[in-house]
């Protein structure tokens, strides 16, 4: 049976946790939601995690099947998965002004499960940490870590995304922006040892 390991464990979580970007999608969500009581928005958000965390665990589960079907091998899931968190860490160092859209006034899944919290990048992430378990533990199911990673990073999103208005009378707008660049700088690292590993793996399957 593979054991857990916290240090595996925490490699998984860090990633996965700056890619949800809660502190960005807090400032996000608050105002489509502005017209509710805070006990309210903090009913939808609760919801809306929890519609995230299920779809995360779709991808978790079925993405080497996913994977298999399309015939995506693991240093195109790597290098694809790196430059996607590139382009999102860009955003979040460097943000552009963007006003609210119109939204419906109590949000279902989209946009805030689903894109803001389970988006492209995050999916990719978790079927590339499923696909890497599956290749070292064939015939695994689902990766003790790799649950457990996941599990860790939606909890401290979750902490955090239902703190967010408390959060925002602290920290102000500056404080909340600059957490988000510092979160989008270490992004930037991670992605680019995603692509730095996808490279690798790409020259090493023509030795």
């Amino acid at each position: 049976m593979e054991g857990t390991s916290l240090r595996a464990i925490f490699e998984i979580a860090l990633p996965l946790f700056l890619i949800m970007d809660p502190i960005g999608n807090a400032a996000m969500c608050l105002p489509m939601l502005s017209e509710h009581s805070p006990r309210k928005q903090q009913r939808i958000l609760m919801r809306e995690l929890l519609f995230a965390l299920v779809i995360i665990f779709m991808f978790h589960y079925l993405g080497e099947w996913l994977l298999g079907i399309l015939n995506i091998h693991q240093s195109t899931l790597r290098l694809s998965g790196g430059f996607i968190l590139f382009m999102i860490a860009i955003k979040m160092v460097f943000p552009q002004s963007e006003g609210v859209t119109e939204l419906d006034r109590d949000p279902f899944i989209v946009p805030i499960a689903v894109p803001l919290i389970a988006g492209p990048s995050l999916l990719a992430a978790v079927m590339l940490y499923a696909h890497k378990a599956q290749s070292t533990h064939p015939g695994w199911v689902g990766s003790p870590n790799v649950l457990l990673g996941i599990l860790a990073a939606w909890s401290a999103a979750f902490v955090i995304m239902l703190s967010a208005p408390a959060l925002i009378k602290y920290l102000g707008k500056r404080g909340m922006r600059a957490a988000e660049r510092l979160m989008g700088l270490i992004l930037v690292f991670l992605a680019v040892q995603m692509l730095e590993d996808g490279v690798r793996m790409f020259i090493e399957s023509f030795v």
